[in-house]
């Protein structure tokens, strides 16, 4: 591993860190970063993304997706654990742990809604995931994102809590604002990516390409994901200092959440007799979460200041360590999957 990759906790602690008090510190700083936004997303984030996940998926080896779309068990696992066992999971500890809250509750099951289209591609490469297959299940991901993100707001926000006796909060969120949002975080760098490699190998070959180009800009993706959280934990600093008690409140159904699915991909893969790094792809797509757009649309439906929004804001404070535990976990659980015919990921 580089110096990079072996101090990663450490950097994106101090990434934290610094966020947090150019938020509590510096005056107007939230308000400067925020003027202008993409798809409701603050424009610094927005560029933040697209830097950190182009280098990842100028890696996939596009040629060799055909074997994941035929793979039905991943296909099937994933849709499972991210658009089934995920919002029922998230809604479930979201009443049970903050039933007397009713503001952070909605803004948690709303994260549970969001399912990862983007950072979720560092975890798996940090970890030796499948690229390949999680270039799919992201893709995957977001197409059910579009359609289906609005009907389950309606579900475990309405109906669901109708059926059950609870009480009910109404989510008016427009399906074009998804896909754009989709469109410019994931087919932005989708397409440079793709557009990379294939002009890439056709005048160098893949060796010069995998050897040589690929370890330039794969420093890239780590900039951008730190550039992404100083920036994102500035914008939110001061509401996550003034209520060290609510983040704390919001911060246990998220631990519980995150080991839950992660564990939960790993037990169901293996147990489906695939390899490490395909298990590692689908334990990761089932336990990240689309923070972005859930505090998007927490924002857009109930305000800036509303418990909804910094639900939605604790939701990284919280994914972004756990998960990169969980990295080192998972090459930990190695010795777990003798039979590793599949990818392993970073060359």
């Amino acid at each position: 591993m580089s110096r990079l990759d072996r101090f990663l906790p450490v950097w994106i602690g101090a990434a934290m860190v610094a966020g947090l008090l150019l938020g509590r510190w510096v005056p107007g700083i939230a308000d400067a970063l925020d003027a202008v936004t993409i798809s409701s997303v603050s424009l610094p984030i927005a560029l933040g993304l697209l830097v950190m996940m182009y280098p990842v998926l100028a890696k996939v080896r596009y040629d060799e997706l055909g074997s994941v779309t035929r793979d039905w068990r991943t296909l099937g696992l994933s849709l499972v654990l991210n658009w089934l066992i995920g919002p029922a999971l998230m809604f479930t500890l979201a009443w049970l742990l903050l039933s007397d809250l009713p503001e952070y509750r909605t803004g948690l099951i709303i994260v549970g809604l969001a399912r990862c289209i983007a950072m979720v591609i560092i975890w798996n490469d940090l970890a030796c995931g499948d690229r390949e297959a999680a270039a799919i299940l992201v893709a995957l991901n977001s197409v059910f994102q579009v359609v289906a993100f609005g009907f389950l707001g309606w579900f475990y926000l309405e109906a669901l809590p109708r059926w059950l006796g609870l009480s009910t909060t109404g989510l008016d969120v427009s399906a074009w604002e998804i896909a754009a949002s989709v469109v410019v975080f994931l087919g932005i760098p989708l397409v440079a990516g793709f557009l990379t490699r294939r002009v890439g190998e056709r005048a160098r070959g893949r060796d010069w390409y995998e050897t040589r180009f690929l370890p330039r800009i794969g420093p890239w993706a780590l900039y951008g994901l730190l550039f992404t959280i100083v920036v994102l934990f500035a914008l939110q600093g001061d509401e996550i200092t003034n209520n060290p008690l609510a983040v704390a409140r919001i911060a246990l159904p998220l631990l519980a959440y995150f080991a839950v699915m992660w564990t939960a991909g790993m037990v169901l893969a293996r147990a489906a007799g695939l390899g490490y790094a395909r298990s590692t792809t689908l334990a990761f797509t089932a336990a990240g979460n689309n923070f972005e757009l859930a505090i998007a649309v927490a924002i857009a439906v109930f305000g800036v200041t509303s418990g909804q929004a910094l639900a939605g804001v604790v939701g990284p404070l919280i994914e972004v360590p756990v998960l990169v535990g969980l990295v080192y976990v998972s090459l930990w659980a190695r010795r777990f999957f003798p039979d590793t015919r599949e990818p392993e990921g970073k060359p």
